[in-house]
């Protein structure tokens, strides 16, 4: 398993108390009795969560539990405001989920490059004595304390950004396939749970097209329950455009396996499907040319609403034919003359 892989992590944030305004009194040398000058205090640092496109991961927030900004500075004399205190910018991969700790709720998704969200404002900083001068009272000798910040614990759930979701159980051939289309090394082994974190990987197409394919963990039945590690591994299926569904063809029933899945995703989140779907079936190097004519009459009937394709990662059978039939769903183009 991959350690440095973390998609969960509880941290408390505390932002900063605002500077206190000042209750100076202006004193100079043919001044002696000078009216108030004091300046406002300046604002807490906020913290501040910022989007990074080339973080993949948590780890640099599993040992920091907590994040605290500064305090704003105290106001001065001549009107001279406080300097306000340091924020604390964390930067998060894209994907990133922001949940209220204690009541689950959701308060942000980080999306986008640079992105920034403001997690937790400073205190603002308190009004110096010459906010309080009037025509009665001349010479106010008070000034407003700073407000004190804000803190809270807070979830940062990553979900794995890719325009391909693999799904499929343990040992279906997800692994060899993002190995064989792009540049990705996940471990492969012949036995289950072989990938216990989710895989990224840059697929090239033609014309110096590209897209992202993600290699989640594979899933087993009662996954929505939170059986093994269903609950992490299903979250990262939630952010992919288009979702594979990969069953080898040594199954003892292609169609059981796909219903199963989807019954899967369907308990865990309805919306999931809702995106558009593709059926591969791996290791078709298996099968006899008669066995494969059988099959595929077989799902064309039992899963008549899903496209099915064939591929075979380890002799490249069918894995151009099943980039172009992505391109083509995801970009929503009909098939060039050199496709067909």
């Amino acid at each position: 398993m991959n350690a440095n892989f973390i998609d969960y992590v509880k941290i408390n944030c505390r932002s900063g108390k605002g500077g206190a305004g000042s209750a100076h009194l202006r004193r100079e040398k043919f001044v002696p009795k000078g009216g108030p000058d004091g300046g406002d205090g300046g604002r807490g640092g906020h913290i501040i969560l910022k989007g990074n496109s080339h973080l993949w991961t948590l780890l640099h927030l599993k040992y920091t539990r907590h994040l605290i900004a500064k305090p704003g500075g105290p106001g001065g004399k001549q009107r001279s405001s406080g300097a306000s205190g340091e924020d604390v910018i964390v930067e998060v991969p894209l994907g990133t989920v922001v949940k209220d700790a204690e009541t689950g709720t959701v308060v942000t998704e980080i999306t986008h490059h640079d992105e920034s969200f403001v997690l937790l404002s400073g205190g603002k900083g308190g009004r110096g004595n010459v906010h309080f001068k009037s025509s009665t009272r001349q010479t106010p000798r008070y000034a407003q304390p700073g407000l004190p910040g804000q803190e809270k614990w807070f979830i940062l759930e990553l979900k794995i950004l890719a325009d391909v979701g693999l799904v499929g159980f343990p040992n279906a051939g997800k692994s060899t396939l993002l190995s064989v289309v792009s540049a990705a090394k996940p471990e492969i082994a012949d036995y289950p749970f072989t990938t216990l974190v989710p895989n990224l990987g840059m697929v090239a197409y033609r014309d110096n097209r590209s897209f992202v394919m993600a290699d989640i963990p594979g899933i087993i039945e009662g996954a929505h329950k939170g059986k093994g590690l269903g609950h992490r591994f299903l979250r990262h299926i939630e952010r992919n455009a288009l979702l594979l569904f990969m069953i080898p063809a040594d199954s003892p029933d292609i169609a059981q396996e796909y219903k199963i899945l989807l019954h899967e995703l369907q308990e865990y989140n309805p919306e999931l499907l809702d995106k558009q779907r593709l059926l591969v079936v791996s290791k078709c190097d298996l099968l006899q040319e008669s066995e494969f004519g059988e099959l595929q009459k077989k799902l064309e009937s039992s899963v008549p609403d899903t496209e099915t394709v064939f591929i075979s990662s380890h002799t490249n059978k069918g894995i151009l034919n099943l980039k172009d039939t992505l391109w083509q769903m995801m970009e929503h183009e009909e098939p060039s003359d050199d496709q067909k």
